[in-house]
């Protein structure tokens, strides 16, 4: 039986702040979901157990062959589709074949098979392309899919998925569960997906504390963590009683033998007690009194450790509350209006063709639709890094664009020096004060942009943003919530629901949509604009 054992398994960032030590973990052939807050090292334990990153300490024994999903698939240029099936050479050799220009050994090597079999891959993950689409030509959406065909191509023993379902609409997210459904092997599913994770079949959870294994799916694991925390709060309680209850023991012991000794000075006073009895009451009462204080310090260590004990098993998790100025964004404001608009990408066929669209005052417009369908293009025109065909775009409000890569930040700087370029004017109190709030208190602050989770790099372009003393009228969010933990994702919905500009939010999770307040929605591919359904 093919496994991944993990052993005493450490890792540290190259400035030396440790992330996590001492994981044992075993991972069978099943579906596991690996949970836990941002930075605490989800996407580096995959990395480690696929060989990309070396452990500080601790050993990986890997007994089976491993293919590794990334959050983002990364693109070259010139990059095809048969690149990620690591097929370019040998579907050229059979290019090559078919035109009658392959020698002998050429065509002796061919796999004759290799194309369909790539087909019917990419047809697996509802992605009817051919295998040589250039990369760049596909959404965010589109090369996960080809990314994850490429994965399973290739027959592991292990898939390794770092987050497969961030980029993916409806449809793509019901085709990765019912992949794992289906898979024969072992998969390690780094997630926030809670329907996805409903599928595992254990989950386990990655604290500040350690690693634990907990048996079933998304909703098992919630309903033993209720007990789980139910126990512990029981624990801690029941050790903070004991260390109450010694020290009260040992002032009540403490005031005893102060009225003992007050006595015996007493009768030592009226002179009607020899000597020699009088020399040994009083060892007595200091033999007794150190004894007492012996036993004293003993219980009340014990009792401390015991509570010390009780405090080691609560993760601390500092809460990311955020409270927002005013934009000062008027009602009647045009803040985006296009009209007519036809674009698209060279050498392609247009992806936005004739559309207008207009948003007023604080607005908050939903743009949805089928990986391909434009989303993130509609995002690049509002945002002015993508110039129309024809037609115009205008925008009448300062902005800030909350890009899938957080574009905004320069990953060489720390947080506060970004904040600081993006904010001129603000001093370092009042900068320090902002990203407070968002969590990069001390030190934090201090850490380079390009060394951070992706949820960490977002809550710090929202700081950047959202924490300057005049926030921009209007957010452009692509995913916003694809590499935020849950916890942080309720934050951001509660700071965006009091957020009082202008919102256009790409997004495939209804629930974040409703949390935010959402009033329209644009769903592309099929022509409507209308407000959601309620």
């Amino acid at each position: 039986m093919s496994t991944i054992i993990l052993s005493r398994l450490g890792w540290s960032t190259p400035d030396g702040r440790r992330i996590f030590s001492d994981l044992d973990l075993q991972f069978r052939p099943e579906c596991t979901g690996i949970v836990g807050r941002n930075g605490v090292g989800k996407s580096t334990l995959l990395r480690l157990i696929a060989g990309e990153a070396t452990p500080t300490n601790g050993a990986i024994s890997r007994g089976a062959r491993i293919a590794m999903l990334h959050q983002t698939v990364q693109v070259a240029a010139d990059a095809t589709i048969a690149d990620l099936f690591g097929a370019r050479t040998a579907l050229a050799l059979l290019a090559r074949a078919e035109a009658g220009t392959a020698s002998l050994d050429d065509i002796a090597e061919a796999d004759w098979t290799l194309a369909s079999r790539i087909d019917e891959a990419l047809a697996g993950v509802d992605l009817p392309l051919d295998a040589a689409t250039p990369l760049v030509h596909l959404s965010g959406g589109q090369r996960t899919r080809a990314a994850l065909a490429g994965a399973i191509f290739a027959r592991p023993d292990f898939l390794l998925l770092d987050e497969p379902t961030n980029n993916l609409d409806r449809q793509g997210r019901e085709t990765v569960r019912a992949i794992l459904r289906d898979w024969q092997g072992g998969a390690i599913v780094v997630s926030h997906d809670r329907e996805l994770l409903e599928e595992m079949d254990a989950i386990v959870e990655l604290t500040a504390t350690g690693a634990a294994r907990y048996g079933g799916g998304w909703s098992a694991y919630c309903a033993r963590k209720v007990v789980e925390q139910a126990a512990i709060d029981a624990d801690l309680a029941t050790a903070e009683k004991r260390v109450d209850q010694t020290r009260r023991q040992a002032q009540a012991a403490a005031e005893r033998q102060d009225r003992r000794d007050s006595r015996g000075r007493k009768n030592a006073a009226r002179g009607d007690m020899p000597r020699i009895v009088m020399g040994a009451m009083q060892r007595r009462a200091e033999e007794s009194r150190a004894a007492a204080g012996r036993l004293a310090e003993r219980q009340q260590g014990q009792a401390e450790q015991a509570l010390a004990a009780a405090r080691s098993r609560i993760e601390i998790v500092d809460p990311l509350a955020i409270a927002l100025p005013s934009t000062g964004l008027p009602a009647s404001r045009t803040v985006v209006a296009l009209e007519h608009v036809r674009a698209g990408y060279d050498g392609g066929a247009p992806v936005i063709d004739d559309l207008s669209l207009t948003i007023t005052g604080p607005e908050r417009l939903a743009i949805t639709g089928p990986n391909g369908s434009g989303k993130s293009t509609l995002l690049a025109l509002i945002a002015g890094t993508l110039a129309p065909w024809s037609g115009s775009v205008r925008v009448g409000v300062p902005f800030a664009l909350f890009d899938q890569r957080v574009a905004l930040l320069d990953p060489l700087l720390s947080i506060a020096d970004n904040f600081l370029r993006r904010n001129p004017g603000v001093g370092n109190n009042a900068c320090r004060a902002a990203l407070a709030r968002f969590r990069f208190r001390a030190d934090a602050a201090d850490r380079i942009v390009g060394t951070l989770s992706g949820g960490q790099m977002l809550r710090a372009g929202l700081a950047c943003v959202l924490g300057a003393p005049q926030p921009p009228q209007m957010l452009i969010l692509d995913e916003p919530g694809n590499h935020l933990d849950l916890d942080s994702l309720a934050a951001i919905e509660t700071g965006l629901a009091a957020y009082d500009g202008a919102l256009i939010v790409v997004s495939h999770d209804p629930a974040f949509l409703d949390a935010i307040g959402v009033s329209r929605e644009l769903a592309l591919g099929d022509d409507r604009d209308h407000p959601p359904p309620g």
